[in-house]
């Protein structure tokens, strides 16, 4: 084949390459201005409830929010039981449901991770972190309120505790699992035993990991409101004893916006505010706390 021929050849190929190099850009193009309209859209959602919140949340507060129990209709009055309900219930829930999916997460990470027990373990975990929260309630409703006959404190507690769990175990596993094998390699080739490995290699390079799902898991029960109404319902008046009805800020916000009590308005957007600040603060400390070492 003589130049003369190969070069028109060379011109048509460079010719459809540049029309495929035009296609695709355009493509591209098309596909990043969906992607940013989509992200756009739903900015644009997220900041108008954000504004929201903040614009009627803040104007329902006031000193008696924090020093007040919750009013009769058209009475003065706070949200302190409602506040110290939810503080005691989401404390309790954390404190019990932690440990238990901390050393579940390292069962699933750390010994025999292809056994048929962690098969089954992982199968169960991954049905309760998709369950409906409502169902939780009700199984907790059914076990431990129809058969002691009174709604209670101990019944919302178990009931966030079964949120707690999977959302601990799938963290903590995950996080273990992203530790190089190599450290528990050399650990191992020092002579350290598979429990001090565990404890001062994988937890410790892990550590920041876990603490973020049980932050995540703190901010995802903080809101429910599904659960509680099936266990601890409510108490209009402040309650230490675990054994009886107990408020909390969720259900009392569902009761008091369905309301046409306008004080009742007032105080439920100022829980509304209350409850976004604080999942909001525990999500940016969950952000910090995966980019630092603690």
């Amino acid at each position: 084949m003589t130049i003369n021929e190969i070069a028109p050849n060379a011109a048509a190929l460079a010719q459809v390459r540049q029309q495929r190099y035009a296609y695709r850009k355009r493509v591209n193009q098309m596909a990043l201005l969906l992607s940013l309209m989509a992200m756009g859209f739903g900015l644009f959602w997220l900041f108008w409830i954000l504004f929201e919140t903040v614009r009627l949340g803040t104007a329902g507060l006031s000193l008696s929010v924090f020093t007040e129990m919750t009013p009769a209709p058209n009475d003065a009055g706070g949200l302190a039981n409602a506040i110290y309900g939810s503080f005691l219930m989401v404390c309790l829930a954390t404190f019990v449901g932690t440990p238990v999916g901390i050393m579940a997460g390292i069962f699933l990470a750390e010994f025999e991770p292809k056994s048929w027990l962690a098969s089954v373990t992982r199968f169960v975990n991954d049905i309760l972190l998709s369950a409906p929260s409502i169902v939780i309630g009700l199984f907790v409703y059914a076990v431990i309120v129809t058969r002691f006959k009174s709604f209670s404190a101990y019944a919302g507690i178990a009931a966030l505790t079964l949120i707690v769990i999977p959302v601990v175990i799938r963290t903590t596993e995950n996080m273990l699992q992203l530790v190089p094998s190599g450290l528990r390699e050399a650990a191992y080739a020092l002579g350290a035993p598979k429990w001090k490995v565990i404890l001062s290699i994988t937890m410790r390079s892990a550590r920041a990991g876990v603490v973020t799902g049980v932050l995540l898991a703190v901010a995802r029960i903080a809101g429910e409101t599904a659960p509680l109404l099936f266990t601890a319902l409510s108490n209009q008046f402040w309650t230490s004893s675990l054994s009886e009805p107990m408020a909390s800020l969720p259900v009392t916000i569902f009761k008091f916006a369905m309301s046409p009590y306008e004080n009742w308005q007032h105080l439920a957007w100022a829980g509304v505010f209350l409850i976004t600040l604080a999942v909001l603060g525990l999500n940016v400390l969950a952000r910090v706390l995966t980019r630092t070492k603690i």
